[in-house]
């Protein structure tokens, strides 16, 4: 992408009909640290890897706790993920306020949507650099969403965003059949082999650099780190020693 006399604004249309300013920031989405969702018939599933500036500094966070019953994994520029977040948190607070209840998964993503899109059509203003994934459980099921810079939003059974995520999406791809009735041992396993796949030659997954986030009618949003997540990775671990996948492992 290059500068030209249409990208100085985000309400200037080029001849080709393209707002450049909103695709500036999904290719800051692409350029984000991978994260996955993925969901069951009882269990929606977030999974992200996590980025450190230098190995004196600590792990970026990119799992953020919405609500008792809703998480988001970020992909892009972290503080826009964070400005989010904190809306995301306010909305389920005056919606429990008012209605003593959870506030329904999807309209608070549709909510998300319209905010970023205001941020597409004001001069002066830019779009959030930030993708979302949406893992929540209400009273219609588990649900995963993604939403975009642009103002779009998409349900899925399972999905990707960040960088080299393509490469988790053909696994997600070619798997998400047998998601739906896999206990969340097994569909974090499944979470954790397709964040693999979006690792640069010669780095490895570790209980530092990944965060899990999962929830269920049964219990509330929970998110997994450091020595909460080694299990998992053991089992991985002991899969291909053994010379089989683990997703394959596990089923077997």
């Amino acid at each position: 992408m290059f500068r030209n006399q249409y990208d100085t604004d985000c309400i200037t249309w080029s001849p080709a009909g393209r707002i450049h300013q909103i695709e500036y920031a999904m290719e800051a989405v692409k350029q984000g640290s991978a994260a996955v969702g993925l969901r069951s018939k009882s269990h929606a599933l977030i999974a992200s890897i996590k980025k450190s500036s230098n190995e004196l500094s600590s792990y970026q966070k990119k799992i953020f706790k919405i609500d008792d019953h809703m998480g988001i994994a970020i992909a892009g520029l972290v503080p826009d993920g964070r400005v989010l977040a904190k809306y995301m948190r306010s909305e389920c607070m005056n919606y429990r306020y008012m209605y003593d209840g959870p506030l329904q998964v999807g309209r608070l993503v549709a909510q998300v949507a319209d905010k970023s899109q205001l941020g597409t059509q004001r001069a002066g203003h830019r779009p959030y650099g930030v993708g979302l994934l949406v893992a929540g459980h209400d009273q219609t099921g588990p649900h995963i969403f993604q939403t975009c810079p642009s103002g779009n939003f998409w349900e899925y059974h399972a999905f990707a965003i960040g960088a080299r995520s393509q490469a988790a999406r053909t696994y997600l791809e070619r798997r998400f059949e047998s998601f739906a009735d896999l206990p969340i041992d097994e569909l974090i396993v499944h979470a954790l082999l397709s964040l693999r796949e979006t690792l640069p030659s010669g780095t490895e997954l570790t209980s530092s650099n990944v965060s899990l986030g999962f929830a269920s009618a049964e219990a509330d949003f929970a998110i997994l780190e450091d020595e909460a997540v080694q299990p998992y990775l053991d089992m991985i671990g002991q899969a291909d020693a053994g010379g089989a996948p683990a997703g394959e492992a596990m089923q077997d």
